[in-house]
């Protein structure tokens, strides 16, 4: 058994001044502490505050200082309603540095706070007493029996302690057993009941104890050890209020001891062998503790590196929608100028030469187009059924028969004869169209069909939906509006040109899906991109980058291409015209398409 128990007797006093007038005349200077106890006074006021939340209980008082009258690290007196604490398990920390009121503060002296936690088992779960005229030797093992107990019972209602815990075993098992009360058998049997009774109720792990539970197998016996084993698996189930059965336990537990101690002989060195023992065990759960707090810290730090990317993320989206806003507003502006990538005007390069009225041909593909995507956003009414058992509602007769029934059988009834069915007009849903058109020196052949293209599609959109919108962009190194994000159906077509150079394909996507709302669902969303993607790799990736962010978002991204020797943007369905002239079929069929999609 130990050498100090954790639960005192009230035989201890509580005088200060005469426990240490037992040292006056021992030939010794008097102890100087680290620190003044008056110091410590904060401390434990601080501790007895925590208490309250360990044990349930708010009638103990905690005393903090350096020393212990029971001479335990820490010891709990049932009668006085008192924990004592010893100030020198917070070293090398100062009262001044030590704030237990504060949650978390504990993390800076785990092995202090896991003695703390023990000592609230022992309040809050130690609350039998010892009957007039009780075995001392039974009530002795009782409270060997009484240390894994508690910390088992705890461990219920605080789970998360149980980190604390084992580290106050690493405090309080080793001195109880380098010290040891007792020898020979009786010995093993309380390192068992310390070491294997923690790991019985979850304290410790099977793999760590393994040292231990091989030496006390082969001193105490198999046979033994398996009978010990049971009474204090017996003893964790015992009620916090139940000495009797607690005493039996105890008892049973001397009885089988004596029964088997004439047939055991007793090994030299057994202290040292347990010593050795329990300190692999102590290893172990060093080793245990620091890979689990090394895959802690790795977590942690993995989720703060995840967080910071995720914040970084959020900062560069919204400086890219900030950059978005500026290149749509510089770019549809009112006076139909060319700007550069950062917003101002261009000294030349416009692309555009001129409008023109359109044509009959182009005014009825603009009318078949306006009518197909009104077919398209057509969306059936949506029916909801409900049963009551009341009107109103269509009388279905045979729930009312059903109900008649139930009402005669003097059951509740439940069935709902009554149905109703409420239909609702299902909103259709208006059309977003960008076109970003690449006039570079190359694509010369795709201008007309795609102006008229351009054309035909916002005539269509402002003809099916008030709400549809549609705008194009023409881009070499800089970018050109030919047609702007408006509610108005275009009176002319604009005519352009390609002879431009270099390109900038992702400014003009951006612009394209700020003014449009592209990346925006509840819409019927398409852009169209018509170039030969013959780019630099710097501009094909910030390109593809736009691509993916706007599939991502759920719009329809198509590229046109009208040469074999086109390259295809990845993210794009790529679609190839030999004949320049099916531009606006082509596009006509793929906005239809998005609309039809939209949910």
């Amino acid at each position: 058994m130990s050498a100090h128990h954790h639960v005192q007797s009230p035989a201890t006093t509580p005088d200060d001044d005469a426990d240490l007038a037992r040292w006056d005349d021992d030939g010794a200077p008097p102890a100087q502490p680290r620190s003044s106890p008056d110091a410590w006074l904060r401390v434990g006021a601080e501790l007895g505050d925590r208490l309250v939340a360990l044990s349930g209980r708010q009638d103990l008082l905690v005393t903090c200082r350096p020393g212990t009258r029971s001479g335990a690290p820490a010891a709990f007196f049932p009668t006085l309603g008192e924990v004592e604490f010893d100030a020198g398990l917070f070293a090398p920390l100062q009262p001044h540095e030590i704030h237990p009121r504060i949650v978390g503060d504990e993390e800076r002296y785990p092995a202090a706070w896991g003695v703390f936690v023990h000592e609230a088992a022992h309040a809050a779960h130690s609350i039998w007493t010892e009957p007039a005229g009780a075995n001392p030797r039974a009530v002795e093992a009782a409270l060997l029996l009484e240390e894994s107990r508690v910390e088992g019972a705890h461990l219920i209602t605080r789970p998360t302690d149980r980190t604390y815990l084992r580290t106050s075993a690493r405090t309080l098992v080793m001195p109880d057993i380098a010290h040891p009360t007792l020898q020979g058998i009786e010995h093993a049997a309380a390192v068992a009941a310390l070491v294997l009774g923690r790991r019985d109720v979850g304290i410790l792990d099977a793999g760590e104890t393994r040292a231990v539970a091989d030496l006390c197998e082969k001193v105490l016996g198999a046979d033994l050890l398996a009978t010990l084993t049971r009474i204090w698996t017996a003893a964790h189930q015992c009620a916090d209020h139940d000495a009797t059965t607690m005493l039996a336990h105890a008892q049973k537990w001397c009885d089988a001891l004596d029964s088997a101690a004439p047939a055991l002989p007793v090994q030299e060195n057994l202290t040292d062998l347990l010593s050795g023992a329990v300190g692999v065990v102590m290893d172990s759960m060093a080793a245990t503790d620091a890979a689990d707090l090394a895959a802690q810290a790795a977590a942690t730090n993995a989720m703060a590196a995840q967080s910071k990317a995720q914040a970084q993320d959020r900062a560069e989206r919204a400086g890219q929608r900030r950059k978005a806003a500026a290149t749509a507003k510089s770019v549809f502006n009112a006076r139909g100028a060319t700007v550069t990538p950062d917003g101002t005007p261009a000294p030349y390069g416009n692309p555009v030469t001129g409008t023109r009225r359109p044509t009959a041909a182009e005014q009825s593909a603009a009318a078949r187009l306006s009518r197909a995507l009104r077919a398209a956003a057509y969306r059936e009414r949506t029916e909801e059924r409900t049963t009551s058992p009341t009107p109103p509602g269509r009388l279905n007769m045979r729930a009312a028969l059903a109900r008649d029934a139930q009402r005669a059988s003097g059951s509740v009834p439940t069935a709902e004869p009554f149905t109703h069915t409420r239909r609702r007009n299902s909103p259709t849903p208006p059309l977003r169209v960008g076109i970003a058109v690449d006039v570079s020196g190359s694509m010369r052949a795709a201008c007309a069909p795609v102006a008229s293209a351009a054309w035909i599609v916002a005539r269509a959109a402002a003809l099916t939906d008030p709400d549809s919108r549609t705008a194009t962009i023409a881009y070499d190194t800089h970018l050109t509006a030919l047609n702007r994000p408006t509610h108005r159906a275009p009176e002319r077509v604009t005519t352009f040109g390609a002879n431009g150079s270099s390109h900038n394909l992702a400014n003009a996507l951006d612009a394209l899906d700020h003014g449009l709302e592209l990346s925006r669902p509840g819409t019927g969303r398409l852009l169209v991109i018509v170039t030969d993607a013959i780019y630099t790799p710097d501009e094909t990736a910030q390109a593809v980058t736009r691509v993916k962010q706007l599939t991502t978002a759920g719009c329809a991204v198509l590229q046109l291409t009208l040469t074999a020797e086109s390259h295809h943007l990845p993210g794009t369905t790529l679609l190839h015209l030999p004949k320049p002239s099916s531009a606006p079929v082509a596009i006509a069929t793929a906005a239809t398409d998005a609309i039809r999609r939209t949910r």
